[in-house]
């Protein structure tokens, strides 16, 4: 009996231990973070570029405002743009961590994100593009880690394909479940460092659509 309670309460401990965070588009003023982290949620990552090719002016106030609220960590994301008008691969992370620069804060991790949206079909041309964003960023001083998951992988750049597996994975998978289980390996990971287990859902605070993220 001991043991069962010993047990029980290692469970609830590990539940209570893990980190949970969220991503959301939408502007969320410092108030709401900080209800967001009595509600349990200690990270942030807001988008920073979107796929027209603009910047996200609303994404780094959000940072910003984060930051204020006292969340553990800040990160954000690239969504790339890539028709014939869009800025090179390059260009379009430097202005993305120059907003952030701009906007007087700062982020943990750029994540480059991977995704069935608007990527040419040449899948070496693909593979370039991710490299060079990659590269960029590093280049400017900043820790970089790539969005997606199996299939969006497949299908961009080739299931085998490891050339940014040193970098960490934030993985995609909407099975609800806030831990790292049932993840197959691809692109050279064996293991995701974020899960984002739910996409979309209805958040605490009045917060509208955001997407529910599970770290270790």
């Amino acid at each position: 009996q001991m043991m069962r309670s010993l047990v029980l309460l290692f469970s609830s401990l590990s539940v209570a231990f893990a980190t949970l965070g969220f991503d959301a588009e939408q502007a969320i003023s410092t108030s709401t973070f900080t209800c967001l982290k009595n509600d349990g949620y200690s990270f942030y990552i807001s988008r920073v570029y979107r796929s027209n090719g603009a910047l996200d002016s609303t994404g780094v106030q959000n940072i910003r405002n984060a930051w204020s609220a006292g969340l553990a960590h800040v990160d954000a994301y690239i969504f790339p743009c890539h028709s014939s008008s869009c800025p090179s691969a390059v260009d379009q992370v430097a202005a993305a961590i120059n907003s952030v620069k701009n906007g007087g804060t700062k982020i943990g991790m750029l994540w480059l994100d991977v995704e069935i949206y608007n990527w040419p079909s040449n899948q070496a041309t693909n593979r370039q593009f991710i490299l060079d964003m990659a590269n960029k960023a590093v280049a400017m001083g900043y820790k970089v880690g790539i969005y997606s998951n199996n299939n969006n992988w497949q299908s961009i750049v080739g299931i085998d394909w490891n050339g940014v597996s040193k970098y960490p994975l934030w993985w995609a998978n909407y099975n609800g479940a806030a831990n790292l289980n049932n993840f197959k390996a691809f692109g050279g990971w064996t293991k995701p460092a974020i899960h984002q287990y739910t996409g979309d859902v209805k958040g605490p605070c009045s917060v509208g659509n955001f997407d529910q993220n599970y770290e270790p």
